[in-house]
């Protein structure tokens, strides 16, 4: 998978309480849940968010509580990839169970900036920035992960395997 986007950059420690506030976990409604997404840590958010756009973050993204509403809503807000150097470990399962790429490059991390556009190639773990011109290598998901991203989530995947 390839993805294309400007980097919307974001700090170390971000939580699930602020990527959807626990206020907005009474519905299931994505396009519910991706307008409240990020509201209280950066309230421009929804403004700026444009599909395609990737979360450059740092480190322990997404510790907090286990919800899977906060993979949902970034992916629902439009987000196509989130990049950290690390991940809480839910977050990270969810986050496959939904259909999220994330990818852990603490250089990539470190380097990229607000704003710049940059590729994504999960199959290689290729992060090239467009902006700088540098690239950055992740790990690669191995197929299996990247076939239950590839069919929108777990629900997906385990659908396509039983032929339904």
């Amino acid at each position: 998978m390839r993805f294309k986007g400007n980097v919307i950059k974001y700090g170390a420690n971000v939580d699930t309480d602020v990527i959807i506030p626990a206020r907005y976990l009474n519905t299931s409604d994505v396009a519910e849940l991706a307008s409240h997404c990020m509201e209280d840590l950066d309230p421009d958010f929804r403004s700026k968010v444009h599909p395609g756009d990737i979360i450059v973050a740092g480190s322990n993204f997404g510790c907090g509580s286990s919800r899977e509403h906060a993979p949902v809503a970034i992916k629902g807000s439009g987000i196509a990839c989130v990049i950290a150097p690390s991940f809480a470990r839910i977050f990270y399962r969810n986050s496959i169970n939904t259909g999220l790429p994330i990818m852990e490059s603490a250089e990539a991390a470190a380097e990229i900036s607000d704003g710049d556009q940059i590729e994504v190639d999960t199959d290689t773990g290729k992060i090239t920035d467009i902006t700088t011109g540098k690239t950055y290598l992740a790990g690669a998901f191995p197929e299996f992960i990247s076939q239950i991203i590839g069919s929108d989530g777990l629900v997906g995947y385990t659908k396509n395997k039983l032929g339904k």
